[in-house]
Order: C-alpha cells, then sequence, then structure tokens
C-alpha cells in the first residue's frame, strides 16, 4: 500500500484543504455570475448537475485527507436541512466505509505505547481491521485467559494531524469571517477544538465508559463492553468483545422477531435517562455505534463523544420557559446568558433585545394559524419582523450576539443521529409519547408537577401587578445595569398599565381553571362536559391575546 504524503506532509495537506475550498466556493460563484448575465433558468438547468459534482469531489478530498476531514464530513452529513440533497449519500457514507490505515502503522502504534508487538501482548492480534474512523481503527484479539476483546488503536501520527487540521480550520474559518464580515466564528472554532482534543484522549473514554455503565446498571436489555484497563494506554484502549448486528440492519432483526417499536422506546430511554437524569450521555449514536442482539439487548460502543448538560444549562431552560411565560424580556435574555447562548458584553445583550422582541412580534402577528391547526401554519419567509431584523443588523452582528455552546451542538447532533434512527425502524411511534416525562421532570425538578409550577407562576404575576407592577422591575434593573433612561411617566398611563396587567392575570386564570376542569371531565368520560369548558378556556385564551396585545401597545406608546 502507497504512503499517503498528505497524512505526513503537513504543506501538501494544507495546499489540498485550500484548493479544494477555493475551487467549490469558485464554482458556485461563477455559477451565480452566470445567473446574473444570463437569468434565473440558466441557473435552474445547471444548480443541481454541480450540487453532484461537488459532492463527488468534495467526497475524494475527504478520503484522501482523511484525519479530522472525516469527522467533519460526518458531522455535515446529518445537517439534511442544510446541505444539499446531492450532498447527503456521498457524505453519509463517510460514517462507515472510511478505509483502515496499513497493520505496520497499528502495530508500530502499539509497540509505541506498551513497549512489545501485538503478538507479545495479546493471545492473538487480527490483522485486519474491525472498523475504521477518523482517530483510529479497532482490530479483534483475545487475552491469555481467553477473553474475546476488541483493540481500538489511534492512527499513527495523528495528534500532529489534528494540529495540522485544527490550523487549516482555523484559517478557513478566518477568511470566511473576513470575506463576509461576520463576527463570533471564532467561537465556533474554539468549541470544535475542544471537542477535538477530547477524543483523542482515550483515557477520557475509558473514564466515560465506566461512568455511564455505571449510571445505567439498573437497565435491564441493556450493555456496555467492559473496559480492559491494563491494556489501555492514551492512544490504545481494550474493551470486551460484544456480539450483535448493527441497528440498522432491519433484515436481521425482522428474522430474530425483534419488536422495533418496543426496542426503539428503551433506546431513547435510555438516552433520555443519560441526559435529562444523569447529565452525561453518549454524544455519537450513528447506527454503527449500536448493537442489537438476538435477545434484543442494546449495546452502546465508542465513546469518543461524550458530553455533560450542565447545571447552567438545566436551570437556564427552566428560566426560560418561566420568563416567557410572564412576558419578562430581561428575564429571558438572562437565562439565555446563563445558558451561554448570548456573547459578553452590553452591545451583545442590546441586540437580544431586539432579537426576543423580533420574536415576539413574529410569533403575536405575523404567524398565521388557521383552525388551531399546526400543520397549517402560514408564514411570510421573507416578509417578516425576524427577516427584516436580519436585514437591518446584518449577519455579523447576529453572529456576535448569539453563540452556541459545544454542550448544544452535541445534545442536537445527538437528538437528530436517534430521530433518524426512530423514523426507519418505527416510524409510526411519536419519540415524544417517551421524551415528554423525561422533560417535563427535567425542566421542572424540585418544583413539582405542572399545576404546582403554573400556581406558582400566577402567584409571583400577582404580586408583581399589585406590588411591584413589571415597568418599575424594568427600572430597577436597568438601574443596577448602569442603563438608565429617566422619562416622566404619566400617572394616567402607570394606572392603565396595572389595569391591563390585572385583564391578563384575570383572564390567565380564567383561561386555566377551565382547561384543568375540562381535562378533569374528559378523564370522568364526560365528554361533552369536557368539550364545552375547553370552548370557555379557548375563548378566554383569545381575550388574553387581546389583553397581552393591547399592553404591548400601551407600553410601546410609553417609550
Amino acid at each position: 500500500m502507497m504512503k499517503n504524503t498528505l497524512l505526513t506532509s503537513p504543506n501538501r495537506r494544507m495546499r489540498k484543504a485550500y484548493w479544494v475550498a477555493f475551487k467549490v466556493a469558485f464554482s458556485y460563484l461563477r455559477l451565480y455570475w452566470a445567473k446574473r448575465l444570463l437569468g434565473q433558468h440558466y441557473y435552474d438547468k445547471r444548480i443541481d448537475a454541480l450540487h453532484h459534482k461537488n459532492a463527488a469531489y468534495v467526497k475524494n478530498a475527504i478520503w484522501q485527507l482523511q484525519g479530522l476531514f472525516i469527522k467533519i464530513g460526518q458531522i455535515l452529513s446529518i445537517l439534511s436541512n442544510f446541505l444539499p440533497q446531492a450532498f447527503q449519500e456521498p457524505l453519509e457514507s463517510l460514517q462507515d466505509q472510511i478505509p483502515p490505515r496499513p497493520y505496520a502503522d497499528v502495530e508500530a502504534r502499539i509497540v509505541q505505547a506498551f513497549g512489545k508487538k501485538p503478538s507479545e501482548i495479546f493471545a492473538s492480534f487480527e490483522r485486519e481491521a474491525l472498523a475504521a474512523a477518523s482517530i483510529g481503527q479497532a482490530h479483534r484479539a483475545s487475552l491469555d485467559d481467553g477473553t474475546e476483546v476488541v483493540v481500538k488503536v489511534q492512527h499513527a501520527n495523528i495528534e500532529a494531524v489534528a494540529q495540522v487540521d485544527l490550523k487549516i480550520i482555523k484559517r478557513l474559518q478566518g477568511i470566511i469571517s473576513w470575506w463576509f464580515d461576520i463576527k463570533g466564528m471564532e467561537h465556533l472554532y474554539t468549541q470544535i477544538k475542544e471537542m477535538i482534543e477530547a477524543e483523542l484522549d482515550f483515557r477520557t473514554e475509558a473514564s466515560a465508559m465506566q461512568l455511564i455503565a455505571e449510571n445505567l446498571s439498573d437497565e435491564t436489555l441493556f450493555s456496555i463492553p467492559e473496559v480492559h484497563l491494563a491494556f489501555s494506554t492514551e492512544r490504545v484502549m481494550t474493551t470486551t468483545w460484544c456480539l450483535g448486528v448493527k441497528i440498522n440492519q432491519v433484515k436481521q432483526l425482522e428474522e430474530w422477531k425483534i419488536d422495533m417499536e418496543d426496542l426503539v422506546r428503551r433506546l431513547l430511554g435510555i438516552y433520555c435517562k443519560m441526559v435529562f437524569k444523569d447529565g452525561f450521555y453518549h454524544a455519537d449514536p450513528h447506527p454503527g455505534n449500536i448493537l442489537v442482539q438476538e435477545d434484543g439487548t442494546i449495546v452502546l460502543l465508542d465513546f469518543g463523544a461524550v458530553a455533560r448538560l450542565q447545571v447552567s444549562m438545566r436551570e437556564g431552560i427552566s428560566e426560560l420557559i418561566e420568563t416567557a411565560v410572564k412576558n419578562d424580556s430581561d428575564g429571558m435574555i438572562e437565562a439565555c446568558r446563563k445558558m451561554g447562548f448570548i456573547a459578553p458584553g452590553r452591545e451583545a445583550e442590546q441586540m437580544a433585545e431586539q432579537m426576543i422582541e423580533a420574536l415576539r412580534t413574529f410569533i403575536q402577528q405575523e404567524v398565521k394559524l388557521e383552525g388551531l391547526n399546526f400543520k397549517e401554519i402560514e408564514v411570510d419567509p421573507f416578509n417578516n419582523s425576524l427577516f427584516d431584523l436580519i436585514k437591518n443588523v446584518g449577519i455579523s452582528s447576529i453572529t456576535s450576539t448569539v453563540q452556541v455552546p459545544k454542550e448544544f451542538v452535541l445534545l442536537n447532533r445527538m437528538a437528530t443521529l436517534l430521530l433518524g434512527i426512530c423514523s426507519s425502524l418505527a416510524p409510526q411511534l411519536n419519540p415524544l409519547d417517551v421524551v415528554k416525562p423525561y422533560v417535563q421532570n427535567f425542566v421542572l425538578g424540585d418544583k413539582g408537577n405542572i399545576v404546582s409550577f403554573v400556581t406558582r407562576i400566577l402567584r409571583e404575576t400577582v404580586t408583581d401587578v399589585l406590588g411591584l407592577p413589571g415597568e418599575m422591575q424594568r427600572f430597577l434593573r436597568q438601574a443596577r445595569r448602569g442603563n438608565l433612561d429617566i422619562t416622566s411617566i404619566d400617572t394616567r398611563q402607570g394606572a392603565q398599565l396595572i389595569y391591563h396587567g390585572i385583564r391578563q392575570l384575570t383572564f390567565s386564570l380564567l383561561a386555566i381553571t377551565m382547561a384543568f376542569a375540562s381535562y378533569f371531565s374528559w378523564q370522568k368520560n364526560e365528554f361533552r362536559v369536557a368539550q364545552i369548558l375547553g370552548g370557555v378556556s379557548l375563548f378566554f385564551l383569545v381575550a388574553l391575546w387581546k389583553a397581552l396585545r393591547e399592553g404591548a401597545k400601551l407600553r410601546y406608546l410609553q417609550k
């Protein structure tokens, strides 16, 4: 096998990566210029062919570059709403068809880690790889006591390759930021760098496997391979061999008479427990990392990508929902900041206020919902407050305001992969039926059930309206931040604010009361009564919506 010079020569690697990026970008730019000269029809006839051509070109370039670019291709392959359809199939093949490195490289890496050859450490060691990934590859082996194991070995020189690739990614990010005048992209690079460096240490992966296995020890029909620490180092990891087929091998699962819906429910339950209860989860559930055994046991593999749901994220989600219910913009901003979605600084905070206000206007006034059927939502994508905001302030200002924590990136990727498995194995199952109880408990925490949660919000709202109006709270918050803008307020307008607040509270109480009464009637099989009460609740919701709009207009006139 010929030596891949792109893996050993940093300069050749950089030139190749930059040339690929330039060639793809220029091909689209050239077609865009042609469209302006020759018209939309010319563009439409050629864009699909260009997508397919570039997809094949990018895939071949990734095969040659390997290293971190394979992982980037894998991440792009799951962004089905971001890439053209032509890119999906070529990039999806990167999940399971990565070429293995020569055995000589594997042997050299093991010698470097243990000071001995594989034949001196293991009773047997298969030269042909079981599977290969962007960072390493796996070989089947056995220990002296007869235990069948899998030895995961990092690719030779992967540390140096990773550093070169990170440098390339950073420079490309800098070029894109400069060309399109986009701020804040360095945050994205920092997040990628942290994730990659964590995956390069197999000791971290071993610890994650042991911790998650302990957290899920009570789960039935579920298994995580045991780590053999005596045969593991920073660059080599040995785990027990587990039988099974990939979870997407539907034909074999059907032959084993596996209940697909039960399988998906158990898989979702396992992930919900990891995410919402333990706060520490396996973040890469693509089909190659999930095995199913003949008795239905689920086996989870490859813990290179794991993540924690931080306490700040847990508290921030709960606070965001609470402040959104109370229509508290400042509280929503603080909750988003706590979760890490808003960059530091007053400028970012002011931008966030505009975005939240635009979102509120968008939902209240510009989303047309006919017949209370969410499938019939109508939105004009290019004529609404959100689109106007982006046009007015520019994508640069938004990217310098909003930052996405890597914890959210991994959580989103995990959810996307799980939903893909669910839709292919049990399309009739609604995943929310499984996830909902875990989310409710996660959001409410020690706040009790949903009834007590809503009651507490209403009680606090009563205090706000009768004791300290919302505008006064905003006054105090701005004073604390040093952003106080003092203007005279007409006492009559202040009375009107209190009046509208009381109206909103009254309609809220009546709507919720009628909704609960309808629910309890339905539980008692009094369906006719439940329908009437539901209609009354809907009436008060409409009245509340109108009161909120009137109050918003009044506050706007006072500014």
